[in-house]
């Protein structure tokens, strides 16, 4: 990424970095297999939280198993992925608590279901929270964010940590997704020496590779649906407030969000189910987030719907539009009516401003989260700049930190009217280009490509935006919703998704939509593991 054009940088937000995989002799051959992922007789790829469940209430394993199966697997396949940073040490106890309430007959919604955290999300006692820098090894947060609070109550077990580009990408450009000095390089699965795209890119990766039954990532632009596209699994990006940013490690909060990224559209539903609600420490919580999304679940949903397309969203990219064009014949086989070829409007402008803001705001909030949390590590940016030029070995091995300088040269200071101009025309402006044209057009959704093929990692070189596809930024800066579905392969092995996104608290259209166009076509297929293209 450069900053020579800010809404090509803005396309590509909070992409990070990757180590090279050398390929052998037979560079095209599988590094792993991609089966080993049957638990009694059920598929986990291809099986739902609620086949796990009805497996757990029929006795076929339990939570200690499934528990047992996914550490197992953590350890035999994450040394090719690098997907997770930490497993949660007490994992096995909260299984056997989660079989126990079971046996009992009380149970939550994800009674016993293992869970990835992205390695921004604040959990409390022996499992850490690092945002991928050496500089938050010692912190130590007070509680949990309240999002694993709602995992936990609805029954959840808390498998670990997903690597993650450090601080969510937001310290340097250019640099490669999915690195941090904590993980090492995150891996695609489909073929290991491409990257895995966005910030959440080891919550993706984990979840396409059967590391966890379901993950949780979070998205300031694109870092949900990014790296779900690029790794054939589901993202929700929820519209912002659905889900509390209480002790999650922020970029800014005006557009910060956690969302769930799980191998189909079931899942994504289930999760947002448990962690959406009102949260009295995040004011902008909304009180109407109390809706269970699984009623959403309609196979029939695309008949008689009206669907926009977005199709300059693909640029060039032949692979993109091919994609796009395969989801838009699904879509009128299924009922819908499809309105092509539709613009939005202010794009650019908006996303100039989004940058200029984002630098003020991450410098005010990470400040705020730092002094907020206890334990030993830098209380401010100054100080985490500090602390890399200390430890340039390893934090600053192979791209700087121009982010963090650009960010601390700012006020951070969100009162300053230049800043509040900026925020607003960011947000105003991508709030129109939606609203105008799903009203003008009678829309119920607009669909757009969600990515391009993933590249080639290079820590070096850092990512290669040739082509590059994105139709984040509308959502991300709007603060409204956005579901991405697998759409297609590039090169029949390279996954590529659709997104499906609409106006502020639209969820439950867009599970709709998303689950209809998965069951029409089941496209996603399990990961390849393959080294290198042949």
């Amino acid at each position: 990424m450069t900053f020579t054009h800010p809404a090509r940088w803005l396309a590509a937000l909070s992409l990070v970095a990757g180590l090279s995989v050398a390929a052998p002799a037979h560079a095209h051959e599988a590094a792993a297999p991609s089966s080993g992922t049957i638990l009694r007789g059920l598929d986990l790829d291809r099986a739902t939280v609620l086949d796990m469940q009805r497996a757990m209430e029929q006795g076929r394993f339990d939570s200690v198993t499934l528990t047992r199966f996914y550490l197992d697997r953590i350890r035999a396949v994450n040394p090719l992925l690098h997907a997770v940073i930490a497993t949660n040490p007490a994992a096995l106890q909260e299984a056997r608590q989660s079989d126990q309430r079971r046996r009992r007959g009380a149970h939550g919604p994800l009674e016993g279901i293992p869970v990835l955290l992205k390695d921004n999300i604040d959990t409390a006692g022996g499992l850490r929270t690092t945002a991928g820098s050496l500089a938050l090894l010692g912190s130590r947060p007070a509680r949990d964010a309240f999002l694993v609070q709602r995992l936990r109550k609805a029954g959840a077990v808390i498998l670990g940590k997903a690597n993650l580009s450090e601080w969510a990408n937001f310290r340097s450009s250019p640099s490669s997704s999915g690195w941090s000095a904590v993980g090492g390089q995150t891996n695609n699965p489909y073929v290991l020496d491409r990257n895995p795209c966005g910030s959440s890119s080891g919550s993706a990766v984990a979840v396409a590779a059967s590391l966890a039954a379901v993950t949780i990532g979070t998205e300031t632009d694109g870092s949900i649906v990014c790296p779900a596209g690029s790794n054939g699994v589901v993202g929700i990006k929820p519209t912002l407030g659905l889900v509390s940013r209480a002790g999650v490690v922020p970029l800014s909060l005006a557009q910060d969000t956690a969302g769930p990224i799980t191998r189909n559209v079931t899942d994504a539903a289930a999760v947002l189910s448990v962690i959406q609600g009102v949260d009295p420490r995040d004011p902008a919580t909304v009180p109407d987030g109390n809706r269970d999304y699984l009623r959403a679940l309609n196979p029939n949903a695309l008949a008689g719907k009206r669907i926009g397309v977005w199709r300059s969203a693909a640029g060039d990219n032949q692979e993109a539009l091919d994609t796009l064009d395969a989801a838009v014949a699904t879509l009128r086989a299924r009922g819908a009516t499809v309105v092509d070829d539709l613009e939005l409007t202010g794009m650019d402008q908006a996303g100039e401003a989004e940058f200029s803001a984002l630098l003020i705001e991450f410098k005010h909030d990470v400040n705020a989260y730092l002094a907020g949390t206890p334990g030993r590590h830098p209380g401010n940016l100054s100080g985490l700049i500090e602390f890399n030029r200390r430890h340039t070995s390893t934090e600053l091995r192979y791209f700087g930190q121009e982010l963090f300088e650009q960010a601390q040269a700012t006020t951070g200071d969100l009162n300053d009217p230049a800043y509040r101009a900026l925020r607003e025309t960011a947000t105003s402006l991508s709030r129109e280009a939606i609203d105008s044209v799903m009203a003008a057009n009678r829309l119920d959704a607009v669909l757009a490509p969600t990515n391009n093929a993933a590249w080639l990692t290079s820590l070096t070189k850092g990512d290669d935006l040739t082509d590059f596809v994105a139709s984040s930024s509308p959502s991300a800066m709007s603060g409204y919703p956005a579901i991405t579905v697998p759409g297609g392969y590039a090169r029949n092995v390279l996954p590529l998704g659709v997104t499906f996104f609409g106006g502020r608290l639209s969820e439950p259209t867009l599970i709709a939509l998303g689950y209809a166009f998965e069951q029409a076509g089941h496209v996603r297929k399990p990961p390849t593991y393959l080294r290198t293209l042949p």
